[in-house]
């Protein structure tokens, strides 16, 4: 387990068949965890309305918070981390929340430690581990054979921030023939970005809206928000590893957007 606020480890479940036994205390070892009463952040983006009926949704401000703490701990895992870790499976249900809706990064069951520093500039070299990742999220170098490197955990970042505003996860049967999450989204940004956005999440903002004396400049706000951080997404998520935003810079970008939203919102 990694010793930041935003990062979270757990071990896999025990299934049996199993026995009792005495416990050795010199060689028993547990890992005892925070427990994240909200679950994952995949049960908070697709709800089953039959499943349960006490999730609502998450709201734009929830989100942005959201994609704050995931960028943050992957900032962490990147550049504050010695040597630097590498996730290599982030995913909404690798992503879970507190009491507060804090994210927190967990399993790091697939994380590759780099040792080496110059481990970067291997990124386009060959190697002969599998596939590192879920389909879907990993970046498309690793299933070319391509070196496990942080483009990599910022392909993801951005896949799972476009799902998280879009409500469509990566794996949408929608998404065929050539047609990625990525692409989805970009063919958007010629004047139809709010179309593509969670219908849920839109449906909380207007009920909101309602409440205050100028709701159009709020929706206002609030599109301009959801457009920075796909930007921002859409940048992690580049096919090419040297063209996707780090995640230093993707963290900063994102906590800019949402100091901005809060501040116009408040005004």
């Amino acid at each position: 387990m990694v010793n930041c606020p935003r990062t979270w480890g757990f071990t896999s479940q025990i299934s049996g068949p199993y026995s009792l036994a005495p416990i050795d205390q010199n060689d028993f070892k547990a890992l005892v965890l925070e427990f994240m009463p909200n679950g994952s952040l995949d049960r908070w983006l697709h709800i089953d309305v039959h499943a349960s009926q006490q999730l609502q949704g998450l709201t734009l401000m929830q989100r942005l918070n959201i994609a704050v703490d995931i960028a943050d701990a992957l900032d962490y895992l990147h550049n504050n981390c010695e040597p630097p870790i590498i996730h290599c499976d982030l995913k909404p249900s690798n992503i879970v929340l507190n009491e507060d809706l804090v994210a927190h990064i967990g399993d790091f069951g697939l994380a590759k430690i780099l040792s080496e520093p110059a481990a970067e500039q291997l990124i386009n070299s060959k190697s002969s581990i599998g596939i590192r990742g879920t389909i879907g999220y990993v970046a498309p170098e690793y299933g070319e054979g391509g070196q496990v490197s942080s483009c990599g955990d910022a392909y993801s970042f951005g896949t799972v921030i476009l799902e998280l505003f879009t409500g469509m996860a990566p794996t949408h049967d929608m998404l065929r023939d050539g047609l990625t999450l990525h692409k989805h989204a970009e063919n958007a940004f010629t004047g139809m970005l709010m179309q593509i956005v969670d219908p849920v999440l839109l449906s909380i903002e207007e009920a909101n809206l309602t409440s205050l004396q100028d709701g159009s400049n709020t929706m206002e706000h609030g599109s301009n928000a959801i457009l920075s951080v796909m930007k921002v997404a859409l940048s992690c998520s580049n096919h090419a590893p040297t063209e996707r935003m780090c995640m230093r810079d993707a963290a900063a970008a994102i906590r800019r957007i949402t100091d901005s939203y809060v501040k116009n919102k408040t005004n």
